[in-house]
C-alpha cells in the first residue's frame, strides 16, 4: 500500500514523501532510518483510509487521556519508563491497550527513543501527542509535557461536554416531536380519512388536504413506510460523513446568529493547541503543522496562509491578522507574547478567555432555544390534531 507522508526533518524543514510498506507502522520505521519525525501518515488507496494524524481518530478502545494520566503518575514516582509500561500493562486486561503497550515496550528494550515508539503507532497516537513528547525528550522534562498535554485535553472534553450537554434535550425534543408528528400522519390522519370520506360535506382547504395525505397513505401504506425507512437511513448516513469530514463546522459557521460564535469557540481550541505545543518548545512551523490536522477545513486554509507568511520572515501575530485567525483580544495577547518572549503562555490565555466567554454564550443560547423550540414543536403538533378537529366542530355547529 502506498502512503502519502509528511515528515520533519533534522533541520526542522517539513518534508513531503510517498512511500510503499504494509502498514503505517513499518512507514514509521522506514522514516526513522532516514532521521525523519512523522506529521501525518495518509494511506492513499483504499475505502477505509484516512489520516493517521486527524485528532480524535484514534483507537477508541485506547484511552489517551487515561494513558497519560496513568503514565504521569508512575513517573512522578520515581519510576523509569521501561518500569512504568511494565506496571501498566501488568493491570491492563483490555487486548488492544495490552498490544499498543507491548509494542511500546518492544521499541524501547530495542533502543528507541519514546517518540520515535509513539510515532510509529500513528493510529493510536496523533502527531499532537508525538510532537510534545518529542519536544519533551530535549529537555528531560516528560512528566511537565504529560501534565501539560493532560491539561489540554481535559479542557476541550469540558469545552465538548458543554456543548453536548446543552444539544442533549433540544435534540429529545426534536426526536420525540417528530416521532409524534409521524404517528399522527401515518396513523390518526388516515384513519381521519376514512370517517370524513363519505361524508359529502365541504372542508376547509387545509383541513381537505390533511385529509388527502391521509387517503394517500392509507392506500399506500407500505410504499410511504418505506420511503420514509430508506430516507431516514440514507440522512444518517449522510450525517455521520458529513460531521466526519468535519464540514459541519464550515457549515455552522455560516449560520446566521451563532456562526461567530462556533468560530470564536474553534479559534479558542486553535488557540489552545498551539500555546501548548510553544510551551513545549516546539518551533512555530512544526506547530503550525500538527495544529493543522486538528481544525476545520476552512482554518486549515488559514493556517497554511499564516505559515506562508511566518516561512517569509513574518511574526504570528502578523500571520494570525492577515489570514483571519485572530481575534482582536487575542491579537494584543499576541504581540504582548511577542514582544515578551512569551508567545505560548499569551496563546493559552486568549483561549481560556473565550472558552469562558463561549461557555456563558452557549448556557444563554440554550435558555432561549429549547422554549422557542418546544413551542415551534407544539404549535406543530397543535395545528395538526386542529386541523382534523375542524370539520367535526363544523358538523357540531349544523347540528344545534
Amino acid at each position: 500500500m502506498r502512503f502519502e507522508v509528511r515528515a520533519l526533518s533534522a533541520d526542522n524543514l517539513i518534508e513531503t514523501h510517498s512511500v510503499e510498506a504494509s502498514d503505517a507502522g513499518e512507514v514509521g520505521r522506514l522514516l526513522e532510518q532516514k532521521r525523519l519525525q512523522p506529521l501525518s501518515i495518509t494511506a492513499v488507496r483504499g475505502s477505509a483510509s484516512q489520516s493517521a494524524a486527524f485528532p480524535g481518530r484514534s483507537n477508541k478502545s485506547f484511552s489517551l487521556l487515561l494513558f497519560s494520566a496513568e503514565l504521569l503518575a508512575l513517573l512522578e514516582a520515581g519510576l523509569s519508563l521501561v518500569e512504568a509500561f511494565e506496571a501498566l500493562l501488568e493491570k491492563e486486561s483490555s487486548p488492544t491497550a495490552r498490544s499498543v503497550l507491548e509494542r511500546l515496550m518492544r521499541d524501547l528494550r530495542e533502543g528507541l527513543r519514546f517518540s520515535a515508539a509513539l510515532a510509529r503507532q500513528t493510529d493510536v497516537f496523533p502527531p499532537l501527542y508525538v510532537g510534545i513528547v518529542r519536544a519533551a525528550e530535549g529537555t528531560s522534562d516528560l512528566p511537565r509535557a504529560l501534565s501539560r498535554y493532560i491539561d489540554y485535553q481535559t479542557r476541550l472534553e469540558t469545552v465538548r461536554n458543554r456543548v453536548v450537554s446543552a444539544a442533549i434535550y433540544p435534540i429529545i425534543l426534536l426526536v420525540v416531536g417528530c416521532g409524534v408528528t409521524l404517528f399522527l400522519m401515518g396513523y390518526v390522519v388516515p384513519r381521519f380519512a376514512g370517517v370524513y370520506q363519505g361524508s359529502g360535506r365541504s372542508l376547509p382547504w387545509l383541513s381537505q388536504l390533511l385529509l388527502d395525505w391521509g387517503q394517500f397513505v392509507g392506500q399506500h401504506t407500505d410504499t410511504v413506510f418505506t420511503t420514509v425507512l430508506l430516507l431516514a437511513l440514507a440522512a444518517a448516513y449522510w450525517l455521520r460523513r458529513f460531521i466526519g469530514s468535519g464540514r459541519w463546522i464550515v457549515f455552522l459557521t455560516r449560520l446566521p446568529g451563532i456562526g461567530e460564535r462556533v468560530r470564536i469557540i474553534e479559534l479558542s481550541r486553535l488557540y489552545l493547541t498551539t500555546g501548548m505545543l510553544l510551551e513545549g518548545g516546539i518551533p512555530i512551523l512544526a506547530a503550525l503543522d500538527i495544529v493543522g490536522h486538528t481544525v476545520s477545513p476552512n482554518t486549515r486554509a488559514g493556517l497554511l496562509a499564516a505559515r506562508g507568511i511566518i516561512s517569509d520572515g513574518g511574526t504570528l501575530s502578523q500571520g494570525f491578522e492577515s489570514s483571519g485567525l485572530a481575534t482582536p483580544i487575542a491579537l494584543r495577547m499576541l504581540r504582548v507574547g511577542e514582544r515578551s518572549g512569551q508567545l505560548g503562555a499569551m496563546l493559552t490565555r486568549s483561549a481560556l478567555f473565550y472558552e469562558g466567554e463561549s461557555s456563558r454564550w452557549i448556557e444563554r443560547f440554550t435558555k432561549v432555544f429549547e422554549p422557542v423550540l418546544m413551542t415551534a414543536i407544539g404549535l406543530l403538533v397543535g395545528l395538526i390534531v386542529i386541523l382534523l378537529y375542524m370539520p367535526i366542530f363544523d358538523l357540531a355547529g349544523t347540528l344545534q
